[in-house]
């Protein structure tokens, strides 16, 4: 776990404020003030009950959408002063995103999915192919390089996504329940080779999980909790 007096903030949220309209009830607040500061190379799971506003959370914190009020710092970068175009590319620089379905693109091989934010950010193709096959042989896949999608089982579909989201090496990753659609068994391996990389990265890990035991490998644990981090 990273430090507190030996590193820098790598996310800082303060009183974070975000509504929705609710039926004839009409808004329904999901975050309540909520702060949060976590450290380089922090891993941190947030937990909750469903419809909580954990997703919300993240795409906050990620630049994805809009709080109400509050601010959201990244690596020390006001999040809710860019505009549009320069949050793009600071997420394809700085943040990595795993989801629960992995939302890879059909026509594209393993290799091509996962140099894809690569090429993305300039590099040459035959750079990025180098860079994906690497990490490709890190998460196990090696001999997968050439499958697409829908050749591959849902652990090496996920693990795929994992190594998609780490290519760039950001400083940041968010992951909103990554291993959600999975058996037991992928689950557990998939977790335990994304915390793995994370840490060897340095990397920040923001997540979000219903799972037990992969929110007991976080070096902290939250709660959302009537729109507050517990």
């Amino acid at each position: 776990m990273a430090l507190e007096n030996n590193s820098i903030p790598s996310v800082v949220a303060t009183t974070l404020v975000k509504s929705y309209p609710h039926g004839q009830a009409g808004m329904i607040k999901v975050l309540n003030e909520l702060d949060l500061t976590l450290y380089q190379g922090e891993q941190v799971a947030i937990t909750g009950a469903s419809g909580s506003g954990k997703s919300t959370l993240l795409q906050i914190l990620a630049g994805l959408e809009r709080t109400d009020s509050g601010s959201v710092q990244l690596l020390q970068q006001s999040m809710h002063q860019m505009k549009d175009q320069d949050l793009a590319r600071f997420r394809n620089h700085h943040l990595g995103f795993v989801y629960q379905f992995h939302h890879l693109i059909d026509d594209f091989t393993a290799l091509e999915n996962v140099a894809l934010p690569a090429r993305i950010k300039g590099l040459a193709t035959t750079t990025a192919n180098d860079q994906a096959l690497a990490i490709l042989a890190q998460m196990g896949l090696a001999d997968r390089l050439t499958h697409f999608p829908w050749q591959l089982s849902g652990g090496e579909r996920q693990r795929c996504a994992i190594a998609r989201a780490l290519i760039n090496q950001p400083e940041i990753i968010f992951a909103d329940e990554p291993t959600g659609n999975l058996d037991q068994e992928s689950a557990r391996q998939v977790s335990e080779l994304m915390m793995s990389l994370c840490r060897s990265n340095g990397a920040t890990l923001i997540l979000v999980t219903h799972n037990p035991h992969l929110a007991g490998q976080a070096d902290r644990q939250l709660t959302l909790t009537g729109g507050v981090l517990q």
